[in-house]
């Protein structure tokens, strides 16, 4: 059998390297497959589509509906806005070790959101919900940033997370 690289490249230390290369990738193909398998990994199914130009006026992601409400089973469901460049309301409260379901859209364009020191991320795609869930062991200040650059004021997209104690906590 002739090598099939020998057209590409005459070098057979060359040749060797790209097998390599080619075999690595395979490899490492099969060991994310077998992972993404074995945890139960897979894309987002629940594709949820939106108006993003008229979101603001009516429904869940109207102003006087953005915010933290109480779900009635001990959970929280936040909703917020992703607007160049400010995620709205600036300001969530949220007690700790509770289940927060966050539920979000853009305005705009495509932004993303990342909470430091904690497992809080996701991108925010306009015409679609995004939606996660987490909750914060610990109390204290966090920032919302947006981790898609999303135009000129992008470094100034930011939000605040106050995470108190749940003894304490209330929901503003």
């Amino acid at each position: 059998m002739q090598d099939p690289l020998k057209a590409i490249c005459d070098d057979p230390l060359e040749r060797r390297w790209v097998w390599i290369s080619l075999f690595l990738a395979v490899v490492f193909g099969v060991i994310l497959g077998f992972y993404a398998l074995g945890n139960n990994l897979h894309p987002p199914s629940n594709v949820e589509p939106i108006d993003s130009a008229t979101l603001h006026l009516s429904g869940e992601f109207a102003e006087d509906n953005l915010g933290v409400k109480e779900n009635g089973d001990g959970t929280l469901t936040v909703t917020m806005v992703a607007a160049r460049y400010g995620f709205f309301p600036p300001v969530i409260e949220v007690p700790t070790d509770t289940p927060v379901k966050f539920r979000m859209a853009s305005a705009d364009v495509l932004h993303g959101v990342h909470v430091p020191y904690t497992n809080a991320a996701t991108m925010i795609v306009p015409g679609y919900v995004s939606e996660f869930t987490t909750s914060f062991p610990k109390a204290g200040k966090y920032s919302f940033l947006c981790n898609e650059y999303c135009g000129l004021g992008h470094d100034s997209m930011w939000s605040r997370l106050n995470v108190v104690e749940k003894s304490a906590g209330g929901v503003n």
